[in-house]
């Protein structure tokens, strides 16, 4: 027997019924099969997973209260005449009964009117003269009367007409036949209708934000004997107030009627083939849609991140999915990162870009979100394989070629691939061979058969491949190569940028040795950079005033600030001649580095007389601490005749860190850097070894800075240094340095806190303060001008280093001065050093 079961009661009943009547919550359908029901059966459930109830025998009055998140079923075996079954959810609910006593030859529709058992009598509907066919005929408004179809026709009219008016729909309770199981009426009710039980919400972290006020709006159809859904109630009251046209695209209703609009609209067109993702879109597994939405991120600039997945209680099958950017979110914070050495870098702030992706009753997995826009800068091209989702792609790709070349370039030297140089245009302009500075005399030392055609080869091939290429070359009384120059785009870009330090490294020439020279420097994350290199088979003054003459001419007449170089006699007259402007200073590692040559027998006699000899040489910045340690250096060990120290401590303002404060040297104090150019270079520097191979050797260093130049941008890009308080001075600093200049301006913070203002004289608008450390007699002196905001320390950090020292931090701050004033930051260390 096919028969409607007892809707729910009228408005009135309703507005009582909604504070005392325990009530259902949940997202999905639920069914109610009625059969024999006990007195008074009131189970109650709040699960996130498929919930089954059954109760054996029940009185005549029923009244279920379930809160759940998933599907569920309610089932009883008898029910008497005036059974009631009252589920309140938020997806829907399926009531169906056995055995109907006499009294269910009648229902009642939700107006309160008497509708008959089809099976008795046809349901009795006065009005019904509007008919919707299919969702192709032109919209209606809903109100009592009009036919539908079929309920979803009826669904999707209610839907529209809740997105035109600004709210959201829910589908309620549904009655179905107990014969068929097919839909004999249904509702539709405002999103906002009913309440939530709040008993389990007390020990829920993260309560769910409340959405329901009660209102009564809905929809109500049932089906009449022509097969047709008729529109048996229409509330259209509400009380809440409605969403307006601009956000009403938030709206869960709104979202279901695009995503279906859109799957339509794939499913009509011919697939897309642009790579952009788009609503409704299908793919055939999970998989397909990672690297579909891989694909795209890799061509605009940002790496994915597998975020939730919602999975099948009944095969474990994925349901849902959603990728994000690699910058959702935000870290939570974790006690244990104080304890911590080296923290993670910080990389999300929050960013919204995402794809959400579920599976659809065809089996596919449409797209049912996409967020296109970022809260961040994009990654730039260059840079793309260094995102950690592109990187396992990047590497497939550079093995796949090795495979078909046949070469043997490891993944490692990735960046070989990747870095290409900058070209430039027109001609070359000028005669790489200068014939206006011969030498008067012949070559010191001689070259190998072959080796001017390889030069000569080599500076012709890079010429073709970028004609910025710049070289020189100089010949001797004899018309013979003696000494080349060159430098690439790159080079000399990376000198305008950097060269105000300059560090001239001839300890090449050695014996059985190539005479290799460069010109060394550091980039604003303190990693080297080269900004030209040469060959000097001779080594007189007049080579080496061609070599600065040479390079100072490709660098477009720029001269550095400061030249660092070897402890050499004939250097330092030529450096005089041609950068008498420049400051020369005697690099204290190459100072080193003579002492292991010149005094070994002493390092290795005296155990401990090398941690004294380094003391001397790096950790004493004041000028008389430095000479007390060199006197009790010398007194130690009984070096006061030795010829060696006592030259080198006649020059010792040449070198000497105390004697060089003033002096700005980008913080290369040992330069220790050029100990790995030395490890990198030194097998292909010996004599025996092809020079065309020494070329190309050279090649692949120069490129693996460059390539740690761009890792260390790309870092810069996607993570934030983590800062030791929350310290407004610290966050100026922080989007303002490099990562690698803030960790040193961070520690000189860290220092400034143990400081105290222990003096101050006034003058004028000049403030004198003594600063020292908290229990510590050594003070420092700094000059505050407040009319320019300027600050001077006698430890001479900042001339030296470019950074503010912590004595001068800790009088900013005491001057409560809380950003960085803007003559205390040096381009070259900043983010914007290469702008």
């Amino acid at each position: 027997m096919d028969c409607i079961s007892n809707p729910p009661p009228c408005e009135e009943d309703v507005k009582d019924k909604v504070e005392s009547s325990p009530r259902v919550d949940a997202d999905s359908e639920v069914e109610s099969h009625c059969a024999k029901v006990s007195v008074v059966d009131k189970p109650v459930g709040d699960n996130d997973d498929e919930h089954k109830f059954q109760h054996a025998k029940a009185s005549s009055i029923d009244k279920f209260g379930v809160d759940i998140d998933g599907d569920h079923e309610c089932k009883n075996l008898k029910v008497s005449s005036d059974d009631k079954s009252e589920i309140d959810i938020d997806g829907e609910q399926h009531v169906q009964s056995l055995k109907p006593s006499c009294g269910e030859e009648f229902g009642k529709d939700f107006d309160g009117k008497q509708v008959q058992n089809p099976n008795f009598a046809s349901v009795g509907i006065i009005g019904c003269n509007i008919s919707i066919k299919d969702e192709h005929d032109e919209y209606v408004e809903p109100k009592v009367g009009v036919e539908f179809e079929s309920e979803e026709l009826a669904y999707k009219c209610y839907q529209r007409y809740a997105v035109m008016e600004g709210f959201s729909i829910r589908k309620d309770f549904v009655n179905k036949s107990r014969i068929n199981g097919a839909v004999v009426s249904r509702r539709y009710t405002c999103f906002r209708q009913g309440h939530r039980p709040s008993k389990r919400e007390e020990n829920v972290r993260k309560p769910r934000q409340e959405t329901r006020t009660g209102c009564l709006a809905h929809m109500t159809i049932a089906r009449q004997p022509n097969g047709k859904f008729c529109v048996t109630h229409f509330e259209t009251r509400h009380n809440h107030e409605l969403v307006t046209s601009t956000t009403a695209y938030m709206l869960p209703s709104h979202k279901r009627l695009t995503f279906s609009q859109a799957v339509e609209a794939n499913s009509a067109n011919s697939p897309v083939t642009d790579g952009v993702p788009r609503l409704g879109m299908g793919f055939d597994s999970e998989d397909l849609a990672y690297e579909f939405y891989n694909a795209y991120a890799g061509r605009v600039g940002f790496s994915v991140r597998k975020d939730y997945v919602n999975r099948s209680k009944i095969d474990g099958a994925v349901a849902s999915r959603r990728y994000t950017c690699f910058r959702e979110g935000f870290r939570q914070k974790d006690k244990r990162d104080l304890n911590v050495k080296r923290p993670r870098k910080e990389t999300r702030i929050g960013c919204q870009a995402q794809l959400v992706i579920a599976r659809q009753p065809d089996g596919k997995y449409r797209v049912t979100h996409f967020e296109e826009k970022h809260n961040h800068e994009l990654v730039a091209a260059c840079r793309v394989r260094m995102l950690r989702s592109q990187k396992r792609l990047a590497m497939g790709q550079v093995v796949e070629a090795n495979i078909v070349d046949g070469s043997k370039i490891h993944p490692k030297s990735l960046c070989e691939l990747m870095y290409k140089p900058t070209g430039g245009q027109g001609n070359l302009g000028y005669d790489p061979i200068d014939h206006k500075s011969n030498l008067p005399s012949k070559r010191t030392t001689e070259m190998r058969n072959g080796e001017p055609e390889d030069i000569l080869n080599y500076f012709q091939s890079k010429q073709l491949k970028d004609p910025s290429f710049f070289h020189s070359i100089q010949l001797d009384a004899e018309e013979q190569i003696t000494n080349v120059f060159w430098a690439d785009a790159k080079m000399v870009v990376d000198y305008g940028d950097f060269g105000d330090v300059v560090c001239f490294d001839t300890t090449y020439r050695l014996k059985d040795c190539r005479p290799f020279a460069p010109f060394i420097g550091v980039n604003h994350h303190k990693q080297m950079v080269i900004f030209g290199a040469a060959l000097l088979y001779d080594d007189t003054v007049e080579s080496f005033k061609w070599l600065f003459h040479t390079f100072i001419e490709a660098m477009s007449g720029k001269k550095p600030k400061t030249i660092l170089t070897d402890q050499d006699a004939v250097m330092s007259e030529a450096i005089e001649a041609v950068l008498p402007e420049t400051h020369h200073r005697i690099c204290v590692w190459h100072v080193y580095q003579n002492a292991l040559t010149y005094i070994s027998d002493i390092f290795l006699a005296f155990e401990s007389f090398s941690n004294d000899f380094c003391s001397c040489m790096f950790y004493h910045e004041e000028e008389e601490d430095f000479i007390n340690a060199w006197k009790v250096m010398l007194d130690a060990y009984g070096l006061w005749e030795n010829e060696w120290l006592n030259e080198i401590f006649k020059s010792r303002e040449k070198w000497s860190i105390a004697y060089g404060k003033h002096v700005f040297c980008a913080d290369i104090k040992t330069v220790q850097l050029c100990d790995g150019f030395h490890t990198n270079l030194r097998r292909y520097l010996k004599s025996d070894i092809d020079l065309l191979q020494f070329f190309k050797h050279l090649g692949r260093v120069v490129n693996d800075w460059r390539y740690k130049e761009l890792e260390a941008n790309y870092d810069m890009s996607q993570h934030v240094p983590r800062l030791m308080g929350d310290v407004i001075l610290l966050k100026h600093a922080r989007d303002i340095y490099t990562p690698s200049i803030f960790e040193l301006f961070q520690q000189e913070y860290e220092k400034c806190l143990n400081f105290v203002v222990n003096n101050c004289t006034e003058s004028g608008s000049l403030f004198k303060y003594k600063v020292g450390t908290y229990g510590h007699s050594q003070e420092y002196i700094v000059v505050f001008n407040s009319i320019d905001i300027r600050v001077v320390c006698n430890c001479m950090k900042f001339e030296s280093m470019g950074v503010l020292c912590s004595h001068a931090l800790k009088v900013l701050d005491y001057r409560n001065i809380k950003v960085v004033p803007k003559q205390y930051i040096l381009k070259r260390w900043t983010r914007e050093a290469r702008v």
